[in-house]
């Protein structure tokens, strides 16, 4: 049975690393992502949720008084940029308390404190996950949909309101797509988000450095809030 997750962030760039962790660990699923605690009420009032990664320096409501005013917690993981709430993180029971940007180690290690206080284990998908060279997605090209074989993809670039997808014979696909949209078809495959404009397949990287990925046609840059989440993720395959 899978962890449900429920994501309160109000920075874009911390939920994406989030989500990219989150994707790398089996037995865990997002069922929201909310960019203010008050979203968050609503969430939990619809919806059953046992772990909760909480940042606490948001608009309308404060991390730490949110998680006061619940009445029957879920687990919780604070995610902030500000070490000196540490201690007020733990006085309330949580479960650990992570320093962004987060690195996939560090994330590993709250994690399976979580499982353990909740009787579960944990698992990357290193270990279990197996390519399908018959998986493909559809993407909206002009006006058609057209199929695309998952493993013919050497990595995706956002365009705007478009992403450009480049395969691994040299050509590439334009489509009428988000990045994010992509990511989540993505989801259960070998892919990375390295960027706000990038994703790259882990079974294609070539190499690495501080600054970029190295693929067989080109090179990707990281963003500086990926960085930790890239090298713990590329590294520990």
């Amino acid at each position: 049975m899978k962890l449900r997750c429920l994501l309160i962030d109000d920075e874009p760039a911390a939920l994406r690393v989030l989500q990219s962790h989150i994707a790398n660990v089996n037995g865990l699923e997002i069922v929201a992502q909310c960019k203010n605690a008050i979203e968050a009420i609503d969430v939990l009032h619809e919806n059953p949720v046992d772990l909760i990664f909480l940042d606490i320096k948001m608009p309308k409501l404060l991390g730490t008084d949110f998680l006061r005013n619940l009445s029957n917690p879920p687990k919780i993981i604070f995610v902030t940029a500000y070490s000196e709430y540490a201690m007020e993180g733990f006085e309330l029971d949580a479960v650990d308390y992570l320093l962004k940007p987060v690195s996939f180690e560090r994330f590993i290690k709250a994690i399976s404190k979580a499982k353990r206080m909740m009787g579960h284990e944990v698992q990357t998908h290193t270990e279990e996950y197996k390519a399908n060279p018959e998986a493909f997605v559809y993407l909206k090209v002009e006006k058609n949909m057209q199929k695309v074989f998952v493993n013919d993809i050497l990595y995706i670039e956002s365009w705007k309101d478009y992403i450009k997808v480049f395969l691994t014979d040299g050509n590439s696909v334009m489509a009428k797509q988000s990045i994010s949209s992509i990511e989540n078809l993505l989801s259960n495959h070998r892919f990375l988000r390295v960027h706000r404009s990038y994703i790259v397949a882990i079974n294609k990287v070539k190499g690495f450095n501080n600054l970029y990925i190295q693929l067989p046609l080109n090179e990707v840059p990281i963003g500086r809030l990926y960085k930790q989440a890239v090298m713990d993720a590329i590294q520990s395959r």
